[in-house]
């Protein structure tokens, strides 16, 4: 059996003009657009994850007579990767306005210029048990934070189906996805598949820094935030410690630890 990979980028559609705005350095620059095109994208691909899932006729009154149309018969829980996820996220659920959400904060921690910790902190989910789940990072580029922020949640349950939805993959990415996820219930949406990562493990050509285009640059400081420092953060994004859960594992020979608590 093999895992459905979609590949927007292989057929011609107005994502291709949304994908190219968020590629062009000469219009990235503008953090509305950039944002406002990564949401598009989102809604693009909450259609087409829509035509996937299970539907049944409801009666509906209208001023004159009734009418039976098919709605979907359960809805997702939508869950992103902090922070670069959510202008995906919010393209998803203006579509799935139904939807549950759950939330997974990641980080790159770096030991050194080419090597880095990823860690996942905080989840904040509902149960997941028997649930459709579609878990966006708009960059999938090692996998590994997709990996941990998937096993992170399934601390919560086991979803019926997950769908992978990123802007742009790189090959590397792919193919661990292959991997790590339950090839019968799992299916990739990219926007676009790309050849390689560079030394610091970017996508090429991909985008650049989906979370700095998005919000800015980050503080270059090295330092592990301490929870004073990520309060206000937390507190705007409403995420709480809901878990207590600590292990350790291993990706593309980094180190990759995960701390929920």
């Amino acid at each position: 059996m093999f895992m459905k990979i979609i590949n927007f980028n292989q057929s011609n559609s107005l994502f291709n003009q949304f994908l190219s705005e968020i590629r062009d350095v000469h219009i990235q620059g503008d953090r509305i657009r950039f944002r406002r095109n990564i949401e598009r994208v989102g809604e693009i691909m909450a259609y087409e994850i829509s035509r996937t899932l299970p539907y049944h006729p409801v009666s509906v009154q209208t001023s004159l007579a009734t009418a039976v149309e098919n709605v979907p018969s359960e809805q997702p829980v939508v869950a992103t990767i902090l922070r670069a996820g959510l202008p995906l996220h919010q393209g998803f659920i203006n579509y799935f306005d139904h939807a549950e959400n759950a939330f997974v904060s990641a980080y790159r921690k770096y030991i050194n210029e080419d090597n880095f910790d990823i860690h996942i902190e905080y989840i904040a989910s509902p149960r997941l048990d028997g649930k459709i789940l579609i878990l966006t990072d708009p960059m999938l580029a090692t996998g590994s934070s997709m990996e941990l922020a998937y096993e992170a949640l399934l601390t919560k349950g086991e979803p019926s189906h997950i769908h992978i939805a990123s802007v742009i993959a790189s090959r590397q990415a792919i193919e661990h996805i292959k991997k790590v996820f339950p090839t019968e219930k799992t299916t990739v949406w990219c926007g676009a598949i790309d050849p390689e990562l560079n030394a610091h493990s970017y996508i090429v050509p991909g985008l650049g820094d989906a979370g700095d285009l998005c919000y800015g640059e980050k503080n270059k400081d090295k330092k592990e935030p301490d929870e004073k420092s990520l309060a206000p953060f937390l507190l705007s994004c409403q995420i709480y410690l809901i878990s207590h859960v600590s292990f350790v594992s291993s990706n593309f020979g980094k180190r990759v630890i995960l701390f929920l608590g």
